[in-house]
């Protein structure tokens, strides 16, 4: 491994550049949202400029808000990147384009979903752009949980708040369960 850049996140938990990831309809060419999401993740990954360094256990989760649509199938991914958070953002909207992902109204269904989470302590706040930490992370298990799994001493660079805090704060009414262990994902 080269020495780090100066734009190069390290992949310790407090500076963690992580990808929340979600999906709830299936794809012709790869199936159901699990094997989705996983070619989706190898695909980020396969220029180089992304190199996937854990993914969570993946979760089933129902919809929030709650609606009649299918469960998702939710993680969170750590990366490491020499991207800047706007590039990856890019890079993130360009792989669910290509997987079929068309932006149509807040909360549908959708075959992908790829967001970025947190970028190492970097904090921003673009009006009607790109906001990191994510803006509503705190509120959903099907991001907190998974993230855990990847960055089990994270702590949110706003709120000073570690992920175990922030999940004991979460709404009971959430429903979330950990699918199968079926060998790691990556």
């Amino acid at each position: 491994m080269s020495n780090p850049s100066p734009h190069n996140i390290q992949s310790t938990s407090e500076n963690a550049i992580l990808i929340a990831f979600g999906a709830n309809l299936p794809t012709d060419q790869y199936g159901a949202p699990a094997q989705t999401l996983k070619a989706a993740l190898e695909h980020l990954a396969k220029d180089g400029r992304v190199s996937i360094k854990a993914v969570s256990s993946f979760y089933e989760t129902a919809p929030v808000p709650v609606s009649d649509q299918p469960w998702y199938v939710n993680g969170v991914a750590r990366v490491e990147t020499d991207l800047s958070a706007h590039d990856l953002l890019v890079q993130l909207h360009d792989v669910e384009s290509e997987f079929g992902r068309v932006r149509r109204e807040r909360n549908a269904a959708r075959v992908i979903d790829l967001d970025l989470i947190a970028y190492g302590r970097e904090l921003i706040d673009e009006d009607g752009g790109i906001q990191v930490p994510h803006p509503r992370m705190v509120e959903r298990a099907f991001v907190l949980l998974p993230l855990r799994d990847v960055a089990p001493g994270w702590v949110h660079p706003v709120l000073g708040r570690t992920v175990e805090g922030l999940i004991s704060d979460l709404p009971v009414d959430q429903q979330i369960r950990k699918q199968a262990d079926r060998s790691k994902m990556l």
